[in-house]
């Protein structure tokens, strides 16, 4: 018999899961990309407005795996999915604790939140299993989404640009380059909901599994080999994230494909923003998971922003 496959304690209503309070690590100081530090640097993200270095927004989808699992059991391992809409940075130290709202009879969808000890709201969206039949927070929110105008960083990007088929692994003491400066072993140890599942054989499936916030890491791991057309250097943020399982889980020491096609462009005040979708292939060639990402990039960190809009728009 598999072993169980998370120790967290659980606060149970009529209407939702609550998991306990936490502290999320920042494990990404030293991370780089455009040969500059990037928003989880300390210097690079004051100097953009934000207090400290931030705490990457899939590190949170660790505290939702044992919610996902006491409501849906080994379904969640091969066919979950979160879907979020980053509303506030957090940063270590502080506290978060996530929420999921029970779905209805005969449903297999629910809405998540994550909040820190004032209320701050720090994601909201959806999680589900299988096929929930129903849009996900980040289906609507893109069937809502203004194209967008005047670009200036993204000027070069288009909607449908698809990338080139990239191999990724992750083994346990693989260190996931200059994106991702550490190892799966080293996030084990930090991770806010460990799991026996992550680092053996004790589970059903009998070889041990990456847990969801590092299935970001996989996805996005050899993201720079084949980067989009974007002007830069420039500094981006995760805004929107979702990954499904469609036929999981994901293996440690395991080879898969990934391909990424831009699906849409957007904006806001302050921010230029690709949304690409990922999709990830086993050896037999089927599509195991998504990820749908947002990444935002602040027109601040841009340095010849405003110079280059003047020259294209006047």
């Amino acid at each position: 018999m598999a072993a169980d496959a998370f120790e967290t304690e659980i606060a149970e209503t009529a209407e939702a899961l609550i998991g306990p309070w936490r502290q999320p690590r920042q494990m990404l100081q030293a991370q780089t990309y455009d040969a500059h530090a990037s928003i989880h640097d300390d210097t690079t993200a004051q100097k953009l407005g934000f207090k400290g270095g931030t705490i990457e927004g899939p590190t949170h989808f660790s505290q939702f795996a044992p919610l996902g699992a006491r409501l849906w059991g080994q379904a969640w391992f091969e066919t979950g999915c979160l879907s979020a809409h980053y509303r506030s940075v957090c940063y270590e130290g502080e506290e978060v604790q996530a929420i999921l709202s029970k779905p209805l009879p005969g449903t297999s969808q629910c809405q998540i939140q994550m909040v820190k000890r004032d209320a701050t709201e720090v994601l909201r969206g959806t999680a589900s299993v299988g096929e929930p039949h129903a849009a996900t927070a980040l289906e609507a929110r893109l069937a809502e989404l203004k194209p967008l105008a005047d670009p200036v960083i993204l000027r070069d990007v288009k909607v449908a640009h698809t990338g080139k088929r990239q191999t990724v692994r992750m083994a346990f003491d693989q260190t996931m380059g200059d994106l991702y400066p550490f190892s799966l072993r080293q996030k084990l140890a930090v991770i806010t909901e460990n799991s026996p599942y992550y680092s053996g054989a004790d589970n059903p499936w009998g070889r041990a599994i990456i847990p969801m916030e590092m299935l970001s890491v996989l996805f996005q791991y050899r993201s720079k080999d084949d980067p989009l057309p974007a002007k830069g250097p420039a500094v981006g943020l995760f805004a929107d994230q979702e990954i499904r399982l469609i036929k999981g889980p994901l293996f440690v020491d395991e080879d898969y494909e990934v391909e990424r096609e831009v699906v849409a462009l957007s904006g806001s005040r302050r921010t230029e923003s690709a949304w690409a979708r990922t999709r990830v292939f086993d050896k037999a060639g089927a599509v195991v998971a998504t990820m749908l990402l947002n990444m935002a990039t602040l027109k601040d960190s841009y340095a010849p922003y405003e110079e280059e809009y003047r020259r294209l728009y006047g």
